[in-house]
């Protein structure tokens, strides 16, 4: 009985893990593809002739994407707006996170504010509305339009709210006996002990703020000011109103807009890729416990 219910296990084990290796095929399968493409021919790529492998091996569309001048500077743009964005997110979660956490004899408008912070989430002035506001308040052309107005992402909050209250209540109780305020409870207690959910809302923060391409295009009102994603959205239109010399005019005669745009994904995605590593043991942990409410 003991050897079959092994062997039961063990090709269970081994199903899981074929099964779990197909999903991975799966999911690596597309971006594998596009780093084929984009070191693909142009002709090969148009023809459908490029699965896994590059066919006509070919760099020119990362040597036009990293010899153009403004990718720098729309690279560090991105940094910058990650830095600054990521930060703010972070404060600005925590402090409404903490006091949103406790209960309704401790912060006595918990609720209040609760709803209103749905209402939000759910509901929103639209584009127009916010347009109007980055130009009253003067911030186009500023790093700060690209980051004020999602400085409070409310899912974050809600995360980050929930692993809060999920601690043992004996903390807080304990806490309060020893005479601890609610600002070291918070910075001495609570975040410590939420390097999951901090993990995970920071990881959101930065891939919210780097993969961000349309706000850019609205509050910028030149070019140099673009963050990477909107620049490399513009790319095309770009290197084509451009005085070009024979030398990027044979490169560009070795491209086209399917591996330029291939190339333009497999350049936005590698510093995710780059970061997620270092949070990835913290993700699945931070989204369990930070979704479950008590």
């Amino acid at each position: 009985m003991v050897e079959s219910r092994t062997m039961a296990s063990r090709l269970a084990d081994a199903a899981l893990i074929i099964l779990m290796t197909l999903i991975a095929c799966m999911s690596l399968g597309p971006i594998w593809h596009t780093v084929a493409v984009s070191l693909s021919d142009k002709a090969f790529a148009a023809a459908g002739r490029v699965t896994f492998w590059p066919v006509g091996f070919n760099i020119s569309s990362y040597y036009i994407i990293l010899s153009d001048s403004s990718f720098l500077r729309a690279f560090m743009i991105s940094v910058k707006r990650v830095a600054l964005g990521g930060g703010v997110n972070f404060v600005l979660c925590v402090l409404m996170a903490y006091p949103l956490s406790r209960s309704s004899r401790e912060f006595r408008y918990r609720n209040v504010y609760m709803w209103f912070l749905i209402f939000c989430m759910l509901f929103n002035g639209g584009i127009i509305p916010l347009y109007i506001l980055m130009k009253s308040l003067g911030l186009f052309n500023s790093i700060w339009a690209l980051i004020l107005p999602g400085a409070v992402p409310v899912f974050n909050v809600i995360l980050l709210m929930n692993f809060f209250r999920s601690l043992p209540k004996e903390l807080s109780e304990a806490g309060y006996i020893d005479g601890a305020g609610p600002w070291y409870m918070a910075l001495r207690i609570f975040i410590p002990l939420s390097t999951p959910a901090l993990a995970t809302i920071t990881l959101f923060s930065i891939v919210t703020h780097w993969n961000s391409f349309f706000d850019g295009l609205i509050f910028m009102r030149t070019p140099e000011q673009y963050p990477l994603q909107t620049y490399i959205q513009q790319l095309v239109v770009q290197i084509s109103a451009q005085n070009i010399d024979h030398t990027k005019m044979d490169l560009l005669a070795k491209l086209s807009n399917q591996t330029l745009n291939a190339a333009k994904i497999v350049v936005s995605i590698v510093p995710i890729l780059i970061v997620y590593p270092f949070l990835q043991k913290y993700f699945v942990h931070g989204i369990i416990l930070g979704s479950v409410k008590e």
